[in-house]
């Protein structure tokens, strides 16, 4: 199988457990939100971050591990060592969890009622070990399978547990269920993501034949990343997670924290339904193509960065257009401050996404160290900021905090990726895409206001799509091998009708040439 058509293949799949996870999970979450209200969801998402939070120290040093060297491992052909590798990993993450455990408790003791409002303390730490170590054990799974870059993993997990999660939170809405009836789906949901992927991945790992021990290398290396990116993931989570959801009910606005959690969850999960496709494969990618030359690697960060950008810039100009009834028709009235606060959040976000490419390229070049300097900067700069401007303005200083921070830490991922390649990207493609997405907003921005809010998106979707990729082809906006695999699949999908999108791909074509010559 070709890279080309293997990134292919990676890609439908991810997309479809992307797909599948993000539209029944956003569903997931609008039920919860409707149920609940602002005040009470607030409440409940600064637990569920809480969650996130153990789960992102627990996997700090091991989820990122074994998807760089089990990658690593396969490009250089030394398959015998996966097994070994895989297991030392879990065992260290173990003991993560551990040390996350007891930390959680800690916090709970000393936190009086800033956490956890309203709730019994002794529940909510049973409630967090067990969510915890359920969902760190299905992250560092995922790992195993994006190592293996075996997407149909992730797609099948996806396709099975997100459906009975859905179903159970449903079912407790028609129950009309308090807030502790929904931690208890969490956890059961927990149970089912966990039990499928375990049973999935563990076919992937071949068990050696005989003992085989790690070279002292090999394990200085792993244990030197871990060390580092353990360090780097801790404080990163609190630089690119929703850590405003916590202070702004450690504040006293609970109400607040509602409106933020449902603009981050929207914004977040609509980046990651296009550009967070190419995103999510691309550490595996970058592991696989340095451990064949930097050149190699280069190439595919520049191209990966003017993808993700040619991916996000719609969905943020669409986003910034229409974030008002987006917010009214997900959400309802009562959610109707969180419009101003999705669109921002959605720039900052599509702004993280397509710094992936840089960050993804630093790690796989073993730059830990300064992706911890960068790490621990942005968290410093983020935590000040988000103590500073959500003390005195609430719900718009954690929207200002949470952007600045975004784009402070894209720029600098990105710079840093190209001072190490020596490469540079083609900014003349990437403003024009720009420029694409902004007409692309012109054209949408007067079918605003006639209709309510439903038939509205739709229209402005349809009007979309071919709008911008109409702009793409006339302001050249895809390479010169992107418009011949265009031209192959038009042929082959649609039989090289109609006429008038064959010359409008070749013209393209040709002026692409031209200005490579």
């Amino acid at each position: 199988m070709t890279a080309r058509a293997q990134a292919l293949r990676n890609t439908m799949f991810s997309t479809i457990g992307i797909y599948t996870e993000y539209f029944l999970g956003m569903l997931t979450s609008i039920f919860i939100a409707r149920q609940l209200g602002p005040d009470d969801y607030g409440a409940y998402s600064a637990i569920i971050w809480l969650v996130a939070m153990g789960v992102a120290i627990s996997n700090a040093g091991t989820a990122s591990a074994v998807i760089k060297f089990v990658a690593e491992l396969r490009g250089s052909e030394r398959d015998e060592l996966i097994a070994p590798t895989v297991a030392y990993l879990r065992k260290a993450q173990h003991w993560f969890m551990l040390a996350v455990i007891v930390a959680v408790g800690l916090l709970l003791l000393l936190s009086g009622q800033h956490i956890a409002t309203g709730f019994d303390h002794w529940m909510i730490f049973g409630f967090l070990a067990i969510a915890i170590g359920l969902r760190s054990q299905y992250m560092f799974n995922v790992g195993i399978a994006k190592g293996f870059e075996d997407f149909r993993v992730t797609a099948i997990v996806a396709g099975i547990a997100t459906p009975i999660n859905l179903a159970m939170v449903v079912l407790a809405w028609i129950l009309d269920a308090e807030v502790e009836a929904l931690l208890a789906v969490f956890l059961i949901s927990g149970v089912i993501f966990y039990a499928i992927s375990q049973r999935l991945t563990s076919r992937l790992i071949q068990p050696a034949t005989t003992q085989v021990q790690l070279p002292e290398d090999f394990q200085r290396r792993v244990k030197r990343h871990m060390r580092l990116v353990a360090i780097t993931v801790t404080i990163g989570f609190f630089a690119a997670s929703e850590v405003e959801v916590f202070f702004l009910n450690a504040f006293g606005d609970a109400e607040g924290a509602g409106h933020f959690k449902v603009a981050y969850l929207l914004a977040s999960g609509a980046v990651m339904l296009v550009p967070g496709v190419i995103g999510s494969l691309l550490l595996p990618m970058m592991a696989n193509a340095l451990s064949k030359g930097r050149d190699v690697a280069g190439r595919r960060f520049v191209a990966s960065t003017t993808y993700l950008t040619l991916l996000a810039a719609p969905l943020v100009a669409f986003g910034a257009v229409y974030s008002e009834p987006i917010i009214s028709f997900m959400y309802g009235s009562a959610y109707a401050t969180a419009a101003s606060v999705f669109a921002a959040c959605m720039f900052a976000c599509a702004l993280s996404t397509v710094s992936q490419s840089g960050s993804s390229l630093l790690i796989s070049a073993d730059k830990q160290l300064t992706i911890l300097f960068l790490v621990i900067l942005c968290g410093v700069i983020k935590v000040t900021l988000d103590v500073v401007l959500i003390r005195n303005y609430g719900l718009t200083g954690a929207t200002v905090a949470y952007v600045a921070a975004a784009m402070f830490g894209a720029v600098c991922n990105l710079v840093l990726a190209l001072r190490l390649i020596g490469m540079q990207p083609d900014w003349l493609r990437l403003l024009r895409i720009l420029l694409a997405a902004a007409i692309t907003a012109l054209a949408i921005y007067p079918l605003r206001g006639h209709w309510p809010a439903l038939p509205t998106l739709v229209i402005a979707g349809l009007v979309t799509v071919p709008v911008y990729a109409l702009l793409t082809l006339l302001l050249r906006c895809w390479s010169r091998e992107d418009i011949e695999h265009l031209m192959q699949l038009h042929r082959r999908i649609a039989r090289g009708r109609p006429q008038a999108l064959v010359r409008l791909l070749a013209w393209s074509g040709r002026i692409g040439n031209r200005e490579l010559s």
